[in-house]
């Protein structure tokens, strides 16, 4: 099996859809020798909103630091392989294809006992597990999927489980308040292990709550640990952190937008959980680490002339963070929004947060099967501003774009990941012509 025929069998995986539950990864895994019970250690990493983000920022520390870090993080931008890395180094596709051939035989002697087959995430979390454990990683930080408590990911016994937030996403699967969201995200919560989170208002009071129950030390960013903005511009954004343990003064890194600061002190957090576990992370690996990390597709420049940024906030909460973010660097720009959202999202919130006193929308189609009635978003931004145009295609949707901004206007991408990256393919490519 070479890396598309391996590519082809995962896309085909996906008519399984969204099945939650443990039992068929549970069984996948045991066939495989248990890779996840054999030593790794598990930073588990839920919430709503910037677990990727704080995923980078710890792996980089931990590898300024001296470590040999793993990441999985879904889903992914542009590569297959991206989900999969080792020091910020990408698998080699080659080692997918070869990790996707040794799976399928056992998925096959699966089926033909007669277990339901397992989904194309849940395959992709087995060969996480199993890629790391062969790769013998000092630290694991898994990112969840989607909730936590039935996710494929949650049979891993995390010595530390971090959720970044909880915020209204995925209803469908995880309930209709913040409080039955929290109940489904703390379920990677596990007895004794020490949590993180930077959750507040109710979704806080339900994990407070787990952490007790499960006697779990809780590290709360906002209350334990804190931050105080110093400055910020395009090149990036200098904070401090006064943790549990000392302060870090005067921290650089140049992801934009005040929620990266929330996810910097979550990582620092970590930090500091993992050292009271054993680690050895000084504050030269923790300055370091968080000035080099980089995490496309966040609040990020793509290009100059015009001023073009791209930003995946799929979400109500990640397009409240965006609208904060447009403020704060780009006050009295004029803007142009390209935007596509998938069916399950909350369409008319973000409209809310994001359309009013822009020039003009461009809605286009997310390249994902849960694109449902895309040009829904036509409507809902055309209840606050009359220059709202629908192109199905993402590539003529920003032609448009370009077309209705002037020299001086800020182009603004967002929306689904899925479209997203498309775009951010597109515009990298013609910059580079």
């Amino acid at each position: 099996m070479n890396y598309n025929e391996a590519m082809g069998y995962l896309k085909d995986l996906t008519k399984f859809g969204i099945n939650l539950g443990l039992g068929r990864i549970e069984e996948l895994l045991r066939r495989l020798g248990d890779p996840h019970l054999s030593g790794l250690n598990i930073v588990h990493i839920g919430g709503t909103n910037g677990k990727g983000s704080t995923a980078a920022m710890l792996a980089e520390i931990l590898r300024q630091a001296g470590y040999l870090v793993g990441t999985f993080t879904s889903p992914h931008l542009h590569s297959y392989c991206e989900r999969y890395r080792i020091n910020g180094l990408q698998i080699e596709p080659e080692r997918i294809a070869s990790l996707i051939g040794e799976l399928r035989s056992h998925l096959d002697d699966m089926t033909a006992a007669g277990f339901e087959h397992p989904t194309e995430f849940e395959v992709s979390t087995a060969l996480a597990f199993l890629y790391f454990f062969r790769a013998k990683v000092d630290y694991l930080l898994l990112e969840v999927g989607l909730g936590g408590a039935i996710d494929s990911t949650n049979v891993a016994p995390a010595m530390l489980s971090v959720i970044t937030n909880v915020a209204m996403d995925h209803m469908d699967y995880l309930g209709h308040t913040i409080e039955e969201i929290a109940a489904v995200k703390a379920g990677i919560i596990k007895t004794g292990v020490p949590v993180v989170t930077a959750a507040t208002g109710d979704g806080l009071r339900v994990i407070e709550k787990e952490c007790r129950r499960k006697g779990c030390r809780l590290t709360r960013v906002g209350q334990d640990i804190t931050w105080e903005n110093i400055a910020h511009s395009l090149d990036g954004q200098r904070f401090s952190v006064r943790g549990q343990k000392r302060s870090y003064e005067n921290l650089f890194i140049k992801l934009l937008g005040r929620h990266q600061q929330v996810n910097a002190a979550t990582a620092i957090a970590a930090v500091e959980n993992l050292n009271e576990l054993g680690a050895s992370i000084s504050f030269r690996a923790v300055r370091t680490g968080l000035a080099s990390v980089m995490w496309p597709g966040r609040l990020e420049i793509v290009c100059r002339k015009p001023l073009v940024i791209i930003d995946g906030a799929h979400n109500y909460e990640g397009a409240r963070s965006l609208r904060l973010a447009l403020q704060d660097y780009f006050p009295g720009k004029k803007i142009v929004l390209v935007i596509g959202m998938l069916a399950d999202k909350e369409r008319s919130r973000v409209a809310g947060e994001l359309v009013p006193g822009v020039k003009a929308v461009v809605v286009t189609k997310p390249n994902s099967p849960r694109a449902g009635d895309w040009q829904n978003m036509a409507v809902e931004a055309g209840l606050y501003i009359p220059d709202v145009y629908t192109l199905e295609d993402v590539g003529e949707a920003l032609n448009k774009a370009f077309a209705l901004a002037g020299p001086d206007d800020l182009v603004c991408v967002t929306g689904s990941l899925y479209m997203v990256a498309e775009a951010r393919e597109l515009l990298l490519k013609n910059r580079h012509r």
